[in-house]
């Protein structure tokens, strides 16, 4: 029993993991990549940056002279007050934290530190807005007047929705958008209620009935089958 309560386990995380890889959902077919080492002499001021991450594009604005303004997850502010340590680029563990905790700001960095290795992107999404883009130094000048803290959300308030409404004008994610998109795919498979019942049948048969067991597992599995 115990085998195959973790092996459920274990597929509902690979499940969720593969869709939760913001990288799978790149809207482009086409891009034109350029390393920062070789680039930053092409960058104009106002451009929107893009470069890979671990789970996710991560974006930002150029500022010029090499430095790019974009919002960071980071956890540290959180637990020091020393702005030199705070300065020092934000690793992914301090990233994953913030994410969890709820805590950013928007920052200004070399477009070295920008990348953290990446190959990085320039105004690929001016192609994915029917308006054009804001002239770029009022674009610049806009994520001048945010850097600072700011509120964050996963999906409602990232990195993609401050880029693009200093360049456009408005606020939007299109990682956000298509994550959604596959999330509600996932809660109407069908397949999803027989994962949920057969993981709470187990759980129940290994922990006992109880509420703290009994009643979650019911709740899940009834509202996965009404969405579905």
């Amino acid at each position: 029993m115990r085998s195959l309560l973790l092996g459920l386990m274990v597929f509902l995380f690979e499940k969720v993991f593969i869709f939760a890889n913001f990288k799978k959902f790149n809207l482009a077919k086409k891009r034109s990549k350029a390393r920062y080492s070789s680039g930053v002499c092409s960058l104009k001021r106002g451009d929107l940056l893009e470069v890979p991450r671990t789970l996710f594009v991560h974006f930002g604005i150029y500022l010029g002279n090499g430095k790019v303004a974009h919002l960071m997850p980071d956890i540290l502010p959180a637990l020091s007050d020393d702005k030199c340590l705070i300065g020092k680029v934000v690793t992914n563990k301090r990233l994953i934290l913030g994410v969890l905790a709820k805590v950013a700001s928007i920052r200004v960095d070399t477009v070295q530190d920008f990348a953290y290795g990446g190959a990085v992107m320039v105004n690929h999404m001016d192609s994915s807005f029917k308006n054009k883009p804001l002239c770029n130094e009022e674009v610049a000048q806009r994520a001048e007047q945010l850097v600072g803290t700011t509120s964050y959300s996963l999906l409602w308030d990232n990195c993609e929705h401050f880029v693009t409404y200093c360049r456009y004008g408005y606020p939007v994610s299109f990682q956000t958008n298509k994550f959604c998109e596959t999330i509600k795919k996932i809660i109407r498979d069908q397949r999803s209620v027989l994962i949920s019942a057969a993981l709470g049948l187990a759980l129940t048969l290994c922990m006992g009935i109880g509420p703290s067991t009994t009643l979650p597992c019911f709740l899940l599995t009834f509202t996965l089958w009404m969405a579905s």
